[in-house]
């Protein structure tokens, strides 16, 4: 049986730099009836615990740490004995919502994580944080995004710990090279495809930041 994808959005804040903005973010959780991983848990344990149900929990998977997407990650992963795992990059970031407690395990770039049969493959996609991430599951036609590539371009740069001409690079090599046919779930809002984001790259870079 191929891993399904279930979506769950939350809502609460996202803290950096002295300001906070009002955000709804996905969670994805990709699994069958008996496993499954969660991909960014934010703001809310309650519907993202709903969703697991039963199931066995891997992990949870943090594309980045900016606060919206690792908030809820601790309640999560307490509640169904799992790990959670990040890249080292995002370690500052981390910190500021977790300082008394480390990730327990790495990412690293082509490290391939494994759920109900599926493989997801591990892209360090750097720029809208240090050490921000994506998962991409060929044999699902998708990958998750988290605030690297959107529906529109690349994920915000402006504030620190963020580089625009990185976060181009980044989508340009690891992302724009999947199959054009690619389902991106993206960190916030609607999905869109590689096909879809890939004629755009010249103009994002004339728009700069």
């Amino acid at each position: 049986m191929t891993a399904r994808i279930d979506k769950v959005i939350t809502s609460g804040t996202f803290e950096l730099d002295g300001g906070s903005w009002e955000v709804d973010n996905n969670v994805w959780i990709v699994g069958d009836d008996a496993e499954c991983i969660v991909i960014d848990a934010g703001h809310e344990a309650a519907p993202i615990l709903e969703a697991i149900g039963e199931r066995t929990l891997l992990a949870v998977v943090s594309t980045h740490a900016h606060n919206d997407h690792v908030n809820a990650a601790a309640e999560v992963a307490d509640a169904k004995q799992a790990p959670i795992w990040l890249h080292p990059d995002e370690a500052p970031l981390w910190r500021m919502t977790y300082p008394d407690r480390a990730p327990d395990g790495a990412l690293a770039h082509g490290q391939v994580v494994t759920v109900a049969g599926t493989e997801l493959t591990v892209l360090h996609t750097p720029g809208h944080a240090p050490g921000a991430c994506c998962l991409h599951a060929p044999e699902l036609g998708v990958v998750f995004s988290g605030d690297t590539l959107f529906n529109g371009g690349p994920g915000a740069t402006g504030r620190s710990y963020s580089d625009f001409p990185t976060i181009v690079e980044s989508i340009r090599d690891k992302l724009l090279t999947l199959p054009s046919e690619t389902v991106v779930h993206t960190g916030h809002g609607d999905d869109t495809s590689i096909g879809a984001e890939a004629p755009h790259v010249q103009e994002w870079l004339d728009r700069g930041h």
